[in-house]
């Protein structure tokens, strides 16, 4: 049985249009994240042979494989979470809807949301090739970060928590809005499932067993 499987979508392929197209959503679940996914399994079925055989030639591209597949599945997961309709997504987090902790959470370690989501938008949009902007939980501090992960897995902090992903590979936008990533990344924010954000930031603050720094 595969350790890892692709989750459903929580809408249908249509639910983010106009901001990102029928088209895309299918071709970038059905067989981008469905990739990752497989690749991650492949991968742990090698590593159990190579350590069957004792045989570690290609121990670090297996290693390089997980990160890379496992990450990306991970990520995948939590951006489609992550994005709601049109209707009912985008604009900023506010206390009147219910995730006011949120909101005081990106203030406090912004200084405010614009600053936030200027920070957020230039990570995604300038990330060299493929990568993601990402807002993390770090727990060590009990504040958030901006991170501009490379791939699916470099450049990122250890321990941090992701809460809200901006996916900037080509894939998640070149059929729509060719080669002006800068575009789609501001089209994002209308779609940010805002509450999904304040769960995952809530679950986060709650777990005071992450890190253990100290025996």
């Amino acid at each position: 049985m595969p350790v890892y499987t692709l989750p459903d979508l929580p809408y249908d392929y249509a639910a983010l249009a106009p901001v990102i197209s029928p088209e895309i959503i299918e071709l970038h679940h059905d067989k981008h994240h469905a990739a990752y996914v497989k690749g991650a399994n492949d991968t742990l079925e090698q590593l159990a042979e190579a350590r069957d055989k004792e045989a570690w030639g290609s121990i670090n591209g297996l290693e390089k494989n997980l990160a890379f597949h496992l990450s990306g599945h991970i990520l995948h997961s939590i951006y489609w979470q992550n994005m709601t309709g049109p209707k009912d997504g985008g604009g900023e987090p506010l206390a009147q809807d219910g995730v006011g902790e949120l909101a005081d959470a990106i203030t406090e370690s912004f200084g405010s949301f614009a600053r936030f989501k200027a920070q957020l938008s230039k990570a995604a949009a300038t990330t060299q090739g493929s990568g993601w902007g990402v807002l993390a939980h770090e727990p060590l501090s009990g504040r958030l970060i901006v991170e501009q992960v490379y791939d699916h897995q470099g450049n990122v902090g250890q321990g941090a928590i992701p809460i809200l992903v901006f996916d900037a590979w080509e894939h998640a936008f070149y059929l729509q809005y060719r080669n002006q990533k800068v575009d789609f990344i501001e089209a994002m924010w209308q779609v940010v499932n805002w509450q999904d954000v304040a769960r995952r930031h809530a679950a986060a603050k709650s777990r005071t067993d992450v890190l253990l720094l100290a025996p």
